[in-house]
């Protein structure tokens, strides 16, 4: 570190806290894999405390998007309603969030999760007088399913789960989430004020867009393949066009909900044309949306959707469900459309009016996801957490504070 560093530039000791991290394939884990990474792209150290990915526990050094962090893996039990979630034990965490504030004697501490790691880190942490910010991807939707809470205590569930939440963000210094939406929502559901709109970002430049016409017509859909992400819409919606457009579905991702939708494919007649692609290395999963024609996402619990932006930086018109976070990036009849949620009739439609589209109107479609993506930049999202971090503030949307502060 040099000596003539200032106080805005001098790189920070990070520990960044996970429920779920890579090589869990979801929205949150891979928001916080890519934050690290570019975090250490700018100099900081990073620390990552999150469950162990298997029997084995400890802290040792990780590569994750091409970066060198440490990773303190601490030991973790898998929770079997989840086809494949581990957790850390709730028991021991509070012993090892100190144990680890105490070696990394870190800056700030940043958690993602409100649930395990998230409480332990928070309550180590201002026990410390070291800075909390905390991030939410929380959605009792996605969660439920895999509880076996029956559903006559669901309700009694959701808000046992935002009160624990609201406990461990009160005690951060700022809280953020990936839109002004989700920001609403999580205001609305706990007696937090003033949460910021961060987006998750993604390094759009890794991504490439084919911007000429297509010469078949390719749906694709990026997520985990679950109950709240409603696939089963999107294959009838492509069974609806099937002999009018001859349209081929790329399904990307696994879930617990692979095979009922394979069989349900079957039934409709449309098992030789989806695609179960199952778990994929990156550079499939960018050659696919390269390929693609038109990228469709049903799901009715996005607080952001990462899968979306990486679709529109790959140049793809978007056909999305306008439910929670989705119409941030999906602009109705401008870079897409939006349908009604859990309407399959309506997202055949939509599918219908982006792949008949004329070939001016479709750059057009395709242009704009490029622009719009541009603002959701990995950097953009790291400086602003760069200022969180300092203390300094910034407005509700993430911009250095002018006008507005938090």
């Amino acid at each position: 570190m040099a000596e003539s560093s200032t106080p805005a530039t001098k790189p920070l000791r990070i520990v960044i806290g996970c429920d779920t991290f890579a090589p869990d394939v979801n929205g949150a884990a891979k928001f916080a894999e890519r934050l690290a990474a570019a975090l250490v792209r700018h100099g900081h150290e990073v620390h990552i405390v999150a469950p162990a990915a298997s029997r084995k526990h400890g802290t040792w050094t990780e590569v994750h998007e091409g970066e060198r962090m440490t990773v303190h893996r601490l030991k973790s039990w898998r929770w079997y309603p989840h086809p494949w979630l581990r957790f850390a034990l709730p028991w021991q965490i509070e012993a090892n969030s100190r144990r680890i504030l105490d070696e990394v004697k870190p800056d700030v501490v940043h958690f993602q999760s409100h649930i395990v790691v998230g409480r332990g880190l928070s309550v180590a942490a201002i026990e410390r007088g070291i800075r909390v910010i905390g991030t939410n991807h929380f959605m009792p939707n996605n969660a439920l399913q895999f509880t076996l809470i029956p559903e006559a205590f669901q309700q009694r569930a959701v808000k046992a789960m935002w009160r624990a939440a609201q406990r461990s963000y009160l005690r951060a210094e700022a809280v953020t989430t990936p839109t002004r939406r989700a920001a609403e929502f999580l205001e609305a559901n706990t007696s937090l004020h003033n949460v910021l709109a961060i987006s998750c970002g993604l390094n759009v430049s890794d991504y490439t867009a084919d911007l000429g016409p297509r010469t078949d017509h390719r749906v694709v859909f990026v997520g985990r393949v679950e109950e709240e992400k409603q696939v089963d819409r999107l294959i009838r919606a492509v069974a609806q066009l099937k002999d009018e457009l001859d349209v081929q579905l790329e399904i990307v991702g696994d879930g617990d909900q692979r095979r009922p939708l394979e069989a349900l494919a079957t039934e409709l007649g449309v098992r030789d044309r989806v695609h179960f692609a199952g778990r994929v290395s990156d550079e499939y999963l960018r050659a696919a949306l390269t390929r693609a024609s038109v990228f469709a996402m049903p799901s009715i619990a996005e607080l952001q959707s990462i899968a979306t932006m990486e679709a529109m930086a790959s140049g793809l018109p978007v056909v999305a469900a306008d439910a929670m976070a989705l119409p941030h990036l999906v602009h109705d009849g401008e870079n897409g459309y939006l349908f009604e949620p859990g309407n399959a009739d309506e997202l055949a439609a939509r599918l219908r009016d982006v792949l008949t589209a004329t070939p001016e109107r479709y750059r057009e479609m395709q242009q704009e996801s490029l622009n719009i993506v541009a603002a959701h930049d990995i950097e953009n999202t790291v400086r602003t957490f760069e200022r969180l971090y300092r203390g300094e503030p910034v407005g509700a949307n993430g911009a250095p504070a002018g006008n507005s502060a938090h």
